[in-house]
């Protein structure tokens, strides 16, 4: 039994086949067939591979063909691709100062910024065009941007100092803030801020302008920026000054007048109310004016106040004082322009040195005195508003001549033995020279006169000079 089971595991079953001769070996019939689809996949690569260079040849030129086309549209184009770009954006002009909240931001000549496109290479700079348009976005900038106020700055620089509204806040900027360039320039329109500078550090702003990207066909083009500038609320433009003032200005629009100040209490005090009323007393007697105000007003503070108030435009309107013997016309601040007394047109192309101003000076006090009762007629004006000596005769001459029911005189005021230079005479009168005319083409604007504008001026040590008059004269 035992023989028969080392014979039973030891023979081999004839049923099965051996494991080492289980492994197939490829027929040559197989070995021929992938010997033959490998030449055939050479010999397709070698058939393909010129057309395939040749396809891809043509797709990749293609490509660099289009891509260049912007370039080959103008020569000059091309050129400033290459090279570093001279175009940049400039505002057309310097902004109307002081800005507020909520009002329109205004070049100095009170018209819309306007922004245009420039080529910076030559000297002076000149408008330049593109031949496409380009849109423009106007934004916000620190005031201390571009530091040192260098003249050069990366896109990057110019973005990141690009100044956003406060948490909370409205846009700081508001209005058209988008605009197409076409040819040179583009307009921007109504822009205005929400709110004041004085939340940054700088507490100053600048407007700049900057392409909008991809508009500009690869074209690289510099912003343009404004000057820095202070924002202030809306509630302090009703204390600001005016220039010009107008005569129906309060007397606190005039410079080193505050309102409800010190100054404006003092001249409220005694009715001084508008720049109307500052400027007849300055002229019909300057020293009560300054004792009004006090020693608190210094003589440089004094000069700068009655220099802006004498930039003020008179208009057309005129005063006419009547009496027995006279007919005195006057502008609204108290300056003669024409008056006839006694039959005698004053001021007259004769020798003036020779006629006592006293009594012209008494009568234009006594017109001040009853100013609210003159009549007031509209005269002849240039476009400045300046009175012209020539025009108020011819249009009034029937009220000049019927107001004198007197045969001509010579009146007390003509004295033989005047004394030239504003000096007394023998008789105690006092005397001024031709020093004291103001010609008519001033009558506008007395600062740029240079003539004298007050009948008597305060002298540094009280002592009153001669007394001055104002007449107008050919």
């Amino acid at each position: 039994m035992a023989a028969k089971r080392f014979f039973d595991e030891s023979s081999p079953n004839p049923d099965q086949p051996n494991q080492k001769r289980s492994r197939t070996r490829p027929s040559f019939a197989s070995v021929i067939r992938e010997v033959v689809t490998l030449n055939f996949l050479e010999n397709l690569c070698s058939a393909l591979e010129p057309m395939l260079r040749r396809v891809v040849k043509e797709e990749v030129e293609h490509v660099l063909r289009r891509s260049s086309r912007s370039l080959t549209r103008s020569p000059s184009l091309r050129i400033q691709s290459l090279e570093p770009s001279t175009l940049q954006l400039v505002f057309s002009g310097k902004l109307f100062l002081p800005i507020f909240t909520g009002t329109k931001i205004l070049d100095t000549e009170n018209n819309f910024l306007q922004i245009l496109l420039a080529d910076t290479k030559g000297d002076p700079i000149l408008p330049t065009t593109l031949s496409f348009p380009i849109k423009v976005e106007v934004v916000v900038l620190d005031g201390d941007f571009p530091p040192g106020d260098r003249q050069t700055w990366t896109r990057d620089e110019f973005d990141r100092n690009i100044v956003k509204e406060r948490a909370g806040k409205r846009p700081l900027l508001t209005g058209n803030l988008n605009v197409t360039m076409r040819d040179e320039s583009a307009p921007v329109g109504d822009i205005e801020f929400t709110d004041n500078s004085s939340w940054i550090r700088s507490r100053r702003f600048r407007l700049g302008a900057r392409v909008v990207p991809g508009t500009s066909n690869g074209i690289i083009i510099r912003e343009a920026m404004t000057e820095s500038f202070i924002v202030k609320d809306h509630r302090g433009e009703l204390y600001k000054k005016h220039h010009p003032p107008i005569l129906e200005d309060e007397v606190w629009r005039l410079e080193k007048i505050g309102k409800d100040g010190a100054f404006h209490k003092k001249l409220a005090s005694e009715g001084i109310e508008t720049v109307q009323d500052f400027l007849k007393l300055s002229i019909v007697d300057q020293c009560k004016l300054r004792k009004i105000l006090g020693p608190g007003m210094s003589e440089r503070m004094w000069e700068v106040t009655l220099k802006h108030a004498r930039t003020c435009v008179l208009g057309s309107k005129l005063y006419i004082s009547r009496g027995p013997n006279f007919f005195v016309i006057l502008n609204p601040i108290c300056q003669v322009v024409k008056a006839l007394i006694d039959g005698q047109l004053f001021p007259t192309d004769r020798d003036l040195t020779n006629i006592n101003r006293a009594y012209i000076e008494s009568l234009v006090k006594e017109a001040y005195e009853k100013w609210n009762s003159l009549e007031e007629v509209d005269g002849p004006s240039t476009e400045t508003g300046l009175l012209s000596q020539g025009e108020v005769v011819d249009q009034y001459p029937n009220q000049l001549h019927s107001t004198m029911t007197k045969p001509y005189q010579q009146h007390t005021f003509l004295t033989d033995g005047a004394i030239e230079g504003g000096t007394v005479s023998g008789n105690g009168q006092v005397e001024c020279s031709d020093q004291w005319i103001n010609n008519a083409a001033y009558g506008c604007n007395p600062v740029e006169s240079g003539a004298c504008y007050n009948f008597s001026e305060c002298s540094s040590d009280g002592e009153l000079p001669p007394l001055r008059c104002f007449i107008h004269e050919n």
